[in-house]
């Protein structure tokens, strides 16, 4: 064999081989049981997308508002709390103190006010007898008077006591979780110092920074939905709230959105993506269950009308609600994809065995 026919050998035999590298994937029958849907062209929100916050509408930090040493901690970070239950309990020594000593200032204001009464009623009765002036009769109401009004300071002083008694026990002023514990067991607790922080998990919000100029086509809509890219879920959004001001620096407008109760794993400060619907537009859209993904590649299975079973790369867009995603290549408008990709993963393998 010459030189020559062993150069046209390797020319042919490199023509085969690149031959089947560029053939695709085997074709395989489609087995009835595979469903399938026909792409195709519809009309969707068109949405914008900002970054936003996920925040508690009740959250709060409790603090202490009497002197004295913390005796008892009763949850930590984490816990769930009922409305009315103690969390935090202050040594209240020197407010029993108080209490006890405006008690006894009741006692005597009243027992001065027994003795002015009396002395009252004695004098009115001897200036009627003509025994006494009038003007001891005017002094004689006039301590009575100041008496009453003695009492009444004790008694308000008392009540004030017994308020600031109150005070060393700490309450949960509503149902919630805690969120930050602030103080430790045996420390000195004065007015004004945080004990505990928490929030109320049934009542979320969502609060994004949204551009002026989108300001308008967001009132004129007034909806949008939120996405949990850390617990892939996107749920419809509730009334929304445009704040009245703006930040000076990048010039953007809050605007915060209600959720809907009962969303799992949600907590505040978590990351949000918030599409807001600012028109309507036509997108091709497929269904998220037909979409293949292969590690950062997404593909999807096109059944042709013979049967043959093909994946086909695509280029993806965003989210259309929980069930579509918008197909910007890789698929036209009538073509038909299988709609769940393992399905069709499994009759390609069976038809290429």
């Amino acid at each position: 064999m010459t030189n020559r026919d062993i150069s046209l050998l390797r020319s042919a035999f490199a023509g085969i081989a690149l031959a089947f590298a560029f053939t695709p994937v085997a074709a395989a029958s489609a087995t009835p049981a595979l469903q399938t849907y026909t792409v195709q062209y519809r009309e969707v929100d068109q949405t914008y997308a900002a970054e936003g916050v996920v925040e508690a509408v009740k959250q709060s930090t409790v603090a202490a508002q009497i002197s004295g040493r913390v005796v008892a901690v009763n949850f930590d970070v984490g816990d769930r709390v009922k409305k009315g239950q103690v969390i935090v309990r202050i040594d209240p020594a020197e407010v029993n103190q108080a209490y006890a000593a405006s008690q006894a200032q009741v006692a005597q204001a009243e027992a001065t006010l027994r003795n002015a009464k009396a002395q009252f009623d004695r004098t009115e009765r001897l200036v009627q007898q003509k025994f006494m002036s009038a003007a001891a009769m005017d002094k004689a109401q006039a301590d009575y008077q100041a008496a009453k009004a003695q009492l009444a300071v004790a008694q308000a002083g008392g009540g004030q006591a017994a308020a600031t008694r109150s005070y060393a026990t700490v309450l949960a002023p509503y149902s919630g979780v805690v969120s930050a514990r602030l103080v430790e067991l045996g420390e000195m607790a004065v007015p004004g110092k945080p004990l505990m922080s928490g929030f109320d998990p049934g009542e979320l919000r969502v609060t994004a920074s949204m551009p002026q100029r989108e300001l308008d086509m967001v009132r004129k809509r007034a909806s949008a939905s939120v996405e949990f890219p850390a617990l892939g879920a996107r749920v419809p959004a509730g009334k929304m709230s445009i704040l009245p001001a703006a930040d000076a620096q990048t010039h953007t407008t809050q605007v915060r959105l209600a959720l809907p109760p009962g969303i799992a794993g949600l907590y505040p400060g978590m990351f949000a993506r918030v599409h807001f619907a600012v028109g309507r537009m036509k997108k091709l859209l497929i269904p998220s269950t037909a979409v293949a993904r292969r590690s950062e590649v997404a593909g999807a299975y096109v059944v042709a009308e013979n049967g043959e079973i093909r994946y086909r790369q695509l280029r993806l867009g965003e989210p259309v609600g929980d069930a579509e995603v918008e197909v910007l290549a890789g698929l036209l408008p009538g073509e038909k994809v299988a709609l769940d990709a393992l399905a069709a993963l499994s009759a390609l393998k069976r038809g290429g065995k």
